[in-house]
């Protein structure tokens, strides 16, 4: 996998366009090679239609603009995207939150430290006394400016959960997916973020890796990853962390391309068809999850959003949170579910 230098959007890609990419994927054939629709699927296992539970998170985009390009991004974020959350939606989102009880508030992005009212925001979500608040952190953003170097001491302060891709143990595989010089700069983030008392075993500052894979294939065994990440960056470098969290690549945006150029779109869909879990299914998270956009408008999850698949209720957007029920919805399911 190359890394990419810009995104989707400014290179004026077919694949910036989310009516593009849903016609790809809504296919359940492709050059002559049938895929079972996953609602089918989800029928044979009595799932479908899919419907929430309790809601208990609520995850938040606030913006596509980010310090870094990656070639599986599912954000299609970069430098050059400026779409971010203002602080009206933001407000709104409070409300959303206070009224819901959701015990966890998940911000994301792109980088969400590069939305200029990100740290209002966090104080605000603070204040309101959830259980936990969750940052999905590259990494790199911590040295990007000097501006963000305070970051590990304001997570800390806020007793944020910090969350970070780190694609591998070394720096061949990170900076391929990444960038050149990434795998360098999220050892010294790590490090930054270890002094302050992240991942140490008496600490309740919780530091969790993500892997993810850098091509056509699934993770390998998270239980295992996990122990060899742990031996890995301990004995090199000294870093300690909580736990490490393998995730599928979906086939959207980026990776989408990649598995279209690549001619690996129908083993790709094979591979997640074989894996599927009607098990996991249960309790995957757009059932105790809404996903808030960057603008306001709600999924029912972060993929979802990023396929423009708005959640099938009349409520829409964040504004008008609490009018009915949003938990008395359908959830959209399309091939990228599997």
């Amino acid at each position: 996998m190359t890394t990419a230098t810009k995104s989707l959007k400014s290179r004026h890609s077919e694949f910036a366009d989310s009516y593009f990419q849903l016609q790809v994927i809504s296919s359940t054939a492709q050059n002559g090679h049938a895929h079972l629709q996953f609602e089918k699927k989800l029928e044979e296992s009595g799932l479908f239609p899919l419907r929430p539970q309790k809601l208990e998170i609520f995850q938040i985009n606030l913006g596509k603009m980010c310090n870094q390009v990656c070639k599986h991004c599912h954000v299609d974020a970069g430098p050059d995207r400026k779409e971010i959350m203002t602080r009206e939606t933001m407000e709104q989102c409070l409300i959303a939150i206070r009224q819901s009880g959701a015990h966890t508030v998940d911000l994301t992005g792109g980088a969400p430290e590069m939305n200029p009212e990100f740290r209002w925001f966090v104080k605000e979500i603070y204040k309101l006394g959830v259980d936990k608040i969750i940052v999905r952190c590259n990494l790199t953003i911590i040295l990007a400016n000097k501006k963000y170097h305070d970051l590990p001491d304001f997570f800390k302060e806020h007793g944020i959960e910090v969350v970070s891709s780190l694609p591998f143990y070394n720096s061949t595989r990170t900076d391929a997916q990444r960038g050149d010089g990434v795998f360098e700069k999220s050892i010294q983030a790590l490090k930054m973020l270890n002094l302050v008392g992240y991942g140490a075993e008496a600490s309740d500052l919780v530091l969790n890796l993500v892997y993810n894979p850098s091509g056509a294939f699934l993770p390998p065994s998270q239980t295992t990853l996990e122990a060899e990440y742990k031996k890995r960056l301990e004995a090199q470098f000294g870093i300690r962390f909580n736990s490490l969290f393998t995730i599928t690549n979906l086939p959207i945006s980026r990776f989408l391309e990649y598995l279209i150029e690549t001619g690996n779109y129908s083993d790709y869909m094979d591979k997640l068809i074989q894996a599927f879990n009607p098990v996991a299914a249960a309790s995957v998270m757009c059932r105790n999850t809404i996903s808030v956009g960057w603008d306001g408008y709600i999924y029912d999850c972060d993929f979802n959003q990023m396929l423009d698949l708005k959640v099938n209720h009349p409520v829409q957007h964040i504004a008008d949170f609490g009018k009915k029920d949003i938990q008395d919805r359908d959830i959209i399911v399309n091939q990228h579910c599997y």
